[in-house]
């Protein structure tokens, strides 16, 4: 019996989903506020995926690049100056439980020249470019240039651009720094130390506080047009198995080599960079969220048209043995119905947007802000359970009171006055 009521009940808020004959001069309008009321569902829900989606993706994308450069964990000296006994810290920092690699790094100020272009740069040296893997987009990271002999660097795109060189060609780059072995006077006559380099490859991150600085050589290189000894290097960068255990790696590093060194997590060296992604991740979908609530809760109205527009088969359904409570589940149902259509179809709108933005890149950025060309999408299935979940039961919310109203229909006043 009661499989009976449930089968009844579901039939007609189909029926009523589906465009059911009521009144004629009212069942058009009602049919067209049904569907707009499955539609702002729909375009709710969709946008908000979306959203979730694109935020996601944003997020993924800027911290990878930012670890990519940056590592997980910076370890540098306190003094601002170089740190002596390079393998010894290598060697204590690859025995710290959690610590997969360990790389010197040697970056200082320096000025690029081409023959008719100059601009200034940070000079990264490295004993094996790892950051750089997944980023070149012409040539590679090589010591020294086969045919010439000469050390090869790799600059960035915009720097290419901007010194107007590319791979293959002679730069010459020019350390300023005061103890680079040169003597102050030197410095003060125009007399820097020299080295010329060949361009062997160009890197491209899209991540502008990388590409407007960083010029990438190697460490030995790098040391000897510094004025470095053969064992300094500006800081270490250390990676590990889980960046989320960061903070107690640093703790462990910290007990390890102590003064006159510091550590610090990438959290912490680009704590700005990371509170704009999570002002990005928090405020955009709870601003779109809201258009999910407004639409869910359009249903109220359109329940209760459609109320004032089957009030009489409403009357006859309770004259001929319906109760209340098959009544009040007759609506549920129906707000159900209209809002499991809408979040179909919204899901079905952003996962096929979802698609074709990550293949065809459809949504354009602005590189110089977002540090990409196009709007990355990640899509997560917990999103679009969360979402599902979350709107339905919006939608039952607001099914609930049109169906008390409709559940307390009068079948005999119906009936009388003809309603």
């Amino acid at each position: 019996m009661k499989q009976r009521h449930q089968s009844f009940e579901r039939y007609l808020a189909s029926r009523y989903l589906s465009g059911g004959k009521g009144r004629v001069s009212g069942s058009r309008f009602i049919r067209f506020v049904i569907i707009a009321a499955t539609g702002g569902v729909a375009v709710g829900v969709g946008a908000l995926l979306l959203a979730l989606s694109i935020t996601r993706g944003f997020s993924n994308e800027i911290e990878r690049k930012i670890m990519d450069f940056g590592s997980h964990v910076q370890v540098e000296s306190f003094l601002d100056a170089p740190l002596s006994d390079t393998r010894e810290y290598v060697e204590k920092l690859s025995a710290v439980e959690g610590v997969t690699t360990v790389d010197p790094a040697v970056i200082e100020f320096a000025l690029i020249r081409t023959k008719t272009d100059i601009d200034g740069i940070a000079l990264w040296g490295t004993d094996k470019g790892r950051m750089l893997n997944g980023y070149m987009v012409e040539g590679e990271f090589i010591r020294t240039d086969p045919a010439s002999g000469k050390p090869g660097i790799v600059i960035s795109r915009a720097q290419s651009a901007l010194l107007n060189t590319g791979v293959g060609n002679v730069v010459t780059c020019f350390s300023m720094r005061e103890n680079s072995g040169a003597n102050r006077q030197d410095l003060i006559f125009g007399r820097p130390k020299v080295q010329q380099f060949v361009v062997t490859g160009i890197y491209d991150t899209g991540f502008a506080e990388v590409d407007d600085r960083f010029a990438f050589v190697d460490i030995d290189v790098a040391r000897k047009l510094l004025g470095y000894d053969a064992d300094q290097s500006t800081r270490f960068d250390v990676r590990i198995r889980d960046v989320a255990d960061a903070d107690s790696v640093v703790s462990r590093i910290d007990e390890a080599i102590g003064f006159p060194t510091m550590s610090r997590t990438v959290f912490e060296v680009h704590r700005n960079l990371f509170a704009w992604v999570g002002l990005q991740e928090s405020i955009i979908p709870l601003i779109i969220g809201i258009i999910v609530v407004v639409a869910a809760f359009n249903i109220v109205g359109t329940l209760l048209m459609l109320v004032l527009e089957k009030t009489g088969e409403i009357g006859i359904l309770r004259s001929m043995g319906a109760s209340a409570r098959q009544i009040r589940r007759v609506f549920l149902w129906l707000g159900m119905l209209i809002g499991g259509v809408g979040i179909f179809l919204g899901e079905g709108i952003a996962l096929l947007f979802a698609l074709a933005q990550q293949r065809y890149g459809i949504i354009p950025l602005p590189r110089d802000t977002y540090y990409m060309d196009t709007a990355p999408v990640v899509l997560s299935l917990f999103d679009f359970v969360i979402v599902a979940g979350v709107a339905l039961t919006l939608c039952l919310m607001a099914a609930y009171l049109p169906a008390r109203v409709a559940s307390g229909v009068d079948p005999i006043k119906t009936i009388r006055f003809g309603a």
